[in-house]
């Protein structure tokens, strides 16, 4: 069966995607997720901070910004041993892939080979890699290709023009340069952004427009929403503007225009599902959205637990992703771009 995948999709038609009756979008987003992807399974994944704290970028959102006072206290790199105990027991958990983060705005060299040494011990135990380091060179894309790194994360977070007002210490192309490295490395892409951060539909149009059209679209896609932290300048915004947090159906409306527009990439749920209804997440899920983070805390901010993932998953009849996707397995694709 041969299905086509467009890298040319234009803002206009994104935008009319958006404008579309809520039930017809659903509708349209499940027929594509279902050609390509089993409607039952999630993916779970489980995400470590490895060193938090101290980065010198200024990400409106983040409490591990140095330029932000939110109390959080920075540390160094983990030793590699203490960060394969945590990937073991996030298999026993039945995670499938183990994500790491290091707030940073770039790693030094002198990171790498205890980066590469962490990569190849996880591994070795039969998960997914993924890292999150900050801006990579050519050199250091390649050094985590030739560790085994299955996907690099490094996410462009909203539309090019709402960029600059969440982040001044590096640009959108800076964002996009790293993307371009990790893939001319062969690494697989992780690739997403935030939701709820004061932006407009238009920025949320643009937001999956600059992903959809990558020459590769990114084999993962997290969607977040913006957890408030006290401290953080969006954090202190939506205390003072509560009405500016997205709203659930805006939201499901995000995923389910990422999953048209993408159809083979893995759509995440990420930051913000400890503070969605069963129902929202049902919703999502519906739309497109067939990876999960598990476990009770996302690098410094909360999430829903395993306990209550498992709860929704046995009400929803959904189950844990096992091994390589079979409905994605062998399909043939003709890319139109």
């Amino acid at each position: 069966m041969s299905s086509q995948i467009r890298t040319d999709w234009t803002r206009e038609e994104i935008a009319e995607l958006f404008a579309l009756p809520f039930t017809e979008l659903l509708f349209r987003a499940a027929t594509v997720h279902r050609e390509f992807h089993p409607p039952e399974q999630v993916q779970l994944c489980t995400l470590l901070s490895i060193k938090t704290g101290g980065c010198e970028e200024d990400c409106g959102y983040c409490a591990q910004s140095a330029h932000h006072d939110t109390g959080l206290k920075a540390s160094k790199l983990m030793d590699a041993q203490e960060v394969l105990q945590r990937a073991a027991q996030a298999k026993d958990a039945g995670s499938q892939r183990f994500c790491m983060g290091a707030a940073w705005r770039n790693p030094k060299d002198r990171d790498m080979p205890k980066i590469v040494e962490i990569v190849k011990g996880v591994r070795a135990m039969g998960l997914e890699t993924c890292m999150t380091l900050g801006m990579l060179t050519p050199r250091q894309a390649d050094q985590l290709a030739e560790a085994g790194l299955d996907y690099y994360n490094h996410n462009i977070d909203s539309s090019p023009e709402y960029y600059e007002r969440v982040i001044s210490t590096r640009t959108m192309e800076d964002r996009l340069d790293t993307l371009g490295n990790v893939r001319s490395a062969g690494i697989n892409v992780c690739s997403g952004g935030i939701i709820g951060m004061g932006e407009t539909r238009e920025d949320r149009v643009g937001f999956v427009h600059t992903l959809a059209t990558l020459p590769q679209h990114p084999e993962s896609v997290p969607v977040n929403a913006l957890v408030p932290v006290k401290g953080t300048p969006l954090g202190d915004m939506l205390a003072d503007t509560p009405l500016a947090k997205i709203d659930d159906i805006e939201f499901v409306r995000t995923v389910a225009v990422a999953r048209i527009t993408m159809p083979l990439s893995m759509v995440r749920l990420s930051a913000g599902r400890e503070s969605m209804s069963e129902a929202a997440q049902a919703l999502c899920f519906l739309a497109g959205a067939n990876s999960i983070f598990t476990g009770d805390k996302l690098l410094t901010t909360p999430n829903a637990g395993d306990d209550s993932d498992a709860a929704l998953f046995a009400k929803l009849g959904l189950t844990a992703l096992k091994g390589e996707e079979p409905m994605r397995a062998g399909r043939e694709v003709e890319v139109v771009g």
